[in-house]
């Protein structure tokens, strides 16, 4: 019912990858969605069905890897910068608009989790796409640290914090990244330690992408607030909460939607990791495709 096809566009000096799948029955341009992962993923985490649904509904789907993860260029690797993962979204629409068989002013933007801030900033500043889906998202990086307060105590914020700085310190001289654990279970120094996070994680991490991020990130994750910018974003939202998130704060999302001209909420109950598996995908799937339909073409 589709094709997939690798392609690279430049971000910033860089080489990105995507796959670009398109639907097989395809008269003419057509709408496109592009996708991009969450905390530290690539395009092989467990995001391809959503991409094969859309491709099998009608849509162009275009998921790419940001700068300094899986097939994309830029190192050192497992860097997780949000400015830059910005960058790189707004340079992938850039992109997908000039390619043949898409509609250029037809284009909607996918994010999953830490993704799902990335596309509100994206959308508030490219100013006109046609839609965004923010699925599980993390709008306010802040609120995110106080979650780790929650269930892992001060003491876990601040040993992260620590790794941040000999991170920050190392590159500053030049050296090599000091890493932590994207995931980890309950006590374990890692960025997601709630009790869902490990298994989950893991179950979207497939052989050879590493559980592993550049520490820097714990010590400058609460400066990423795309809940300051989502009153820019005037296109349809859907906005996608799942009530037992340990990861991405469900009381952050709602700010986030109720700040945004035209978007939509629908709520789940379910853990963050849930919604990429099964009955609970399948539901997010639907929900997504119920949305597209109204909203692009």
């Amino acid at each position: 019912m589709f094709t997939r096809t690798d392609l690279a566009f430049t971000s910033h000096g860089v080489t990105c990858k995507g796959y670009l799948y398109m639907p097989s029955e395809a008269k003419g341009p057509v709408p496109c969605v592009i996708m991009g992962h969450g905390f530290a993923a690539t395009r092989e985490c467990g995001i391809a069905p959503f991409a094969e649904a859309f491709a099998n509904a009608g849509y162009a789907a275009f998921m790419f890897d940001y700068r300094h993860f899986g097939a994309s260029g830029g190192e050192p690797r497992q860097v997780l910068v949000p400015s830059r993962e910005v960058e790189d979204w707004l340079s992938a629409i850039a992109f997908v608009r000039k390619l043949d068989g898409i509609k250029p002013d037809a284009i909607a933007l996918w994010g999953t989790s830490f993704g799902g801030g990335l596309v509100t900033v994206a959308a508030a500043r490219d100013g006109n796409v046609q839609a965004i889906i923010a699925q599980c998202p993390m709008m306010d990086g802040l609120a995110s640290v106080f979650e780790v307060i929650r269930y892992a105590g001060i003491a876990q914020v601040l040993k992260l914090s620590a790794h941040g700085v000999v991170d920050i310190t190392r590159a500053l001289l030049g050296m090599s990244p000091h890493y932590i654990a994207s995931a980890g279970r309950p006590g374990e120094v890692a960025a997601m330690s709630a009790a869902d996070c490990y298994d989950g994680y893991l179950a979207l991490i497939p052989e050879g992408v590493p559980n592993k991020v550049a520490a820097r990130i714990s010590a400058t994750l609460m400066t990423f607030r795309p809940v300051a910018e989502a009153h820019k974003v005037t296109c349809p939202a859907l906005i996608q909460i799942c009530e037992k998130d340990t990861v991405a704060p469900m009381a952050a999302a709602e700010k986030a939607a109720k700040k945004m001209k035209r978007a939509e909420v629908r709520r789940y109950e379910m853990g963050h990791f849930d919604i990429y598996q099964g009955d609970y995908r399948e539901k997010s799937v639907a929900d997504q495709l119920e949305f597209l339909q109204r909203c692009v073409h």
